[in-house]
């Protein structure tokens, strides 16, 4: 739109003849005029110039009318125009040029005046109509919209149906018209579009921030499951599903998945002569078994295993849309089932048969320690084989420890973690008894590294004469036809080991009488009234001597128990469908645990505990009330004469359970390495073994040359 500065260039202006007068004239005056008529037309110009009388009045008249039509238009001008363009016009009285609007906003005027392309005005009555959700959305055009910047709805022109002005002179009155406005409902239309527009926008902005929150959401996810860092993208397969990044081995997993569709569709595609298929199946197969090898985790997945699932899905798919009959399909999936579950039930035979032989052989290094020590022992001249303090052996007032062990490393770390713990370890002594096959090098270890200002002995159990199988129910039975059966011909299917079941009872300890000798205490230690028996596979980490000032209430044993809701009780190890121990136990009653006990030797003899040992050990010779082993027996034989102590004296489980928590070991004064994951074997917890290596001593010249390393 443009105007003019000044008055407007079309309103119509009078032509202010004078009007003198006439005469008829004569046909005298004829020739008398056309000789004047140079002179009467500088007479009428000069007239012009020089108003008087009633043409005066008629100028004045006309300039009256002039005015009126200008201040008219002016105030259309003010209707139609803010102060700001006005003041613009007014301030350039001098420029005849047409007034382009769009310098408002270079003039730093209001930013609504910058003119806005394509967008409709909006009017001060559109504004209140907006609703809340699109105030908030204007809101944060406003907030993010830089100074200067026109906003959303803001425009720098008028409504196209109302800039065009026109001035009219009809009828000679020269009144100014504008065009009318289109029809209201057209505007409503507008309006409604606009506020859709709005709400789309809106919706839109929700949509990405959820997907955003989503986004985030899964980063987390792959960080706190510490899964691969390189993600599979883009859903490929039907057999594809999104990664369970909780799950350590979900795309292992999601790999053997593929493997077992490969296999289906391979052998039905051969049956359908559709070799092609079943070429490109079984180099996918072969590709992704070398892929996954013994993976078992995500983490150990070479680089590009992603791609290779995509290709396998992808010839997956391929199978699928080929259609074959699913009833086949189901048949084949049933027969690999049954195949994969005769795998599985070989498999953990066999694995179950080499945890037991990982666990009871023992290594290489400690034979080899084992060995060294017993020809150092036998160079040494009889007078130096002897320990000193024997008087201390046999006295009540002392704080006694039974160790049964044919493991010197074992053991020895059994009596340094003891002594490094003692309040006073003048007051300690240890009472070791090994087999005759590790009694020398036993010996000879600790000659050479006594226990400080302890008391140490070293026995062999086969000098004990009256442990014979007249007197031991146990070693009557292990002489035995049946027994030696059991252990020597295992592989024979007609056998009573016929079961896999017995197989963890089929361990050299149960032959050893060190593991049933921690019944005969009183026979061993006749002299003493209280003894605190120690397994090998124990550390102590705190001092025991509180363990003598415990109340026992009259019981034999005191002892940490073991039960839960559902495990270690009576009805774990004992057979209940036998009547004999249907009568006499309870199938719920807590199982406590061996390796740290407190035995009151004078109950033990008044209580005959002995007696009640070898009664029950003579009911089991066909094994029909428990298997073998020395806790089923134990807890007959200290039924309601097991005292029990704090958990905090004896924490277990260190050899099979990774979970316990770092908390109840710290502050455990016993840990107990019971299972098959012992500290000294390759198999151990590595983070539980600091534990026990930190007692052993690596820079000894025989643990060095036998290769016992940490």
């Amino acid at each position: 739109m443009a105007f003019r500065r000044g008055a407007p260039s079309s309103l119509p202006t009078r032509n202010n003849n004078s009007k003198n007068g006439g005469f008829r004239p004569s046909i005298t005056v004829l020739l008398l005029i056309s000789v004047c008529a140079p002179l009467l037309l500088i007479a009428s110009r000069t007239t012009n110039l020089f108003p008087t009388g009633s043409g005066y009045d008629d100028v004045a008249h006309s300039a009256k009318i002039e005015e009126v039509r200008r201040r008219n238009a002016l105030e259309a001008i003010d209707a139609l125009f803010p102060k700001e363009v006005l003041d613009i016009v007014s301030a350039n009285p001098e420029d005849n040029g047409p007034l382009n609007l769009n310098i408002v906003g270079r003039r730093d005027l209001s930013s609504s005046w910058v003119q806005e392309e394509s967008t409709p005005r909006k009017s001060y009555q559109d504004s209140q109509v907006v609703s809340e959700e699109e105030a908030d959305v204007e809101e944060n055009e406003e907030k993010a919209t830089p100074e200067g910047v026109p906003k959303a709805g803001e425009i720098g022109s008028e409504n196209p149906e109302r800039k065009e002005l026109e001035v009219s002179d009809a009828g000679g009155n020269g009144i100014i018209q504008f065009v009318p406005n289109k029809d209201d409902e057209a505007t409503k239309i507008a309006r409604k579009q606009q506020r859709l527009a709005r709400q789309r926008q809106r919706i839109t902005e929700l949509m990405e921030h959820d997907e955003e929150q989503v986004r985030k959401l899964e980063i987390e996810a792959i960080e706190k499951s510490k899964v691969v860092a390189y993600n599979i993208t883009g859903k490929y397969s039907a057999w594809r599903r999104d990664p369970d990044y909780e799950n350590p081995d979900a795309l292992a997993r999601l790999m053997r998945d593929q493997l077992i569709m490969a296999r289906l569709y391979a052998y039905i595609a051969q049956s359908r002569d559709d070799f092609e298929l079943v070429k490109d199946l079984k180099f996918r197969i072969k590709e992704h078994t070398l892929t996954l090898g013994d993976v078992t985790n995500d983490n150990e997945l070479p680089p590009g295993a992603d791609e290779k699932m995509k290709v396998m899905g992808e010839l997956l798919l391929r199978a699928r849309d080929k259609d074959y009959e699913k009833g086949i399909m189901v048949k084949k999936l049933r027969a690999m089932v049954q195949a994969a579950e005769d795998t599985a039930r070989t498999l953990k035979k066999q694995g179950t048969f080499l945890s037991q032989l990982a666990a009871k052989t023992v290594p290489k290094g400690l034979h080899c320690f084992s060995m060294r020590l017993t020809v150092e022992y036998h160079g040494l001249p009889a007078e130096n084989r002897e320990f000193r303090n024997k008087d201390k052996l046999e006295d009540p007032d002392l704080y006694h420890y039974a160790l049964f062990s044919d493991n010197i490393l074992a053991a020895a770390v059994v009596v340094n973690s003891t002594i490094i713990h003692a309040k006073d370890p003048r007051k300690h002594v240890f009472h070791v008894v090994t087999d005759k096959l590790n009694y020398g090098a036993m010996r000879m270890w600790f000659l050479l590294n006594p226990p400080g200002a302890a008391t140490i002995e070293v026995q062999n159990v086969d000098d004990f004469k009256w442990l014979n199988s007249s007197y031991c129910p146990v070693l009557k039975q292990l002489e035995s036809a049946t027994m030696k059966e059991y252990y020597f011909k295992a592989d024979n299917a007609n056998t009573l080991a016929a079961g896999t079941s017995n197989l963890k009872y089929r361990n050299p300890k149960y032959l050893s009488m060190l593991n049933h000798l921690r019944f005969y205490l009183p026979e061993v230690y006749p002299k003493l009234t209280k003894i605190l028996f120690l397994d090998d596979d124990i550390v102590v980490q705190k001092d025991l001597t509180g363990l003598w000032d415990v109340d026992l209430k009259g019981n034999v044993n005191g002892a940490v128990e073991t039960c839960g809701p559902s495990f270690h009780r009576f009805n774990t190890y004992l057979n209940f469908s036998n009547p004999h121990i249907a009568r006499n136990f309870k199938p719920d009653a807590c199982g406590w645990a061996y390796g740290m006990n407190i035995f009151d030797l004078k109950q033990w003899k008044k209580k005959d505990i002995t007696g009640i040992y070898h009664r029950w050990q003579s009911l089991n010779e066909e094994r029909t009330l428990w298997k073998l082993g020395t806790l089923p027996p134990g807890l007959i034989t200290f039924y309601k004469l097991t005292q029990p102590l704090q958990k905090t004296w004896h924490v277990l489980g260190l050899g099979y359970n990774p979970a316990i928590e770092e908390a109840h070991i710290e502050n455990a004064a016993v840990i107990h390495y019971n299972g098959n994951m012992k500290p000294w074997l390759d198999i151990a917890i590595g983070k539980f073994k600091p534990y026990w290596s930190k007692y052993v001593m690596y820079d000894h010249p025989f643990v060095q040359q036998c290769n016992i390393n940490e």
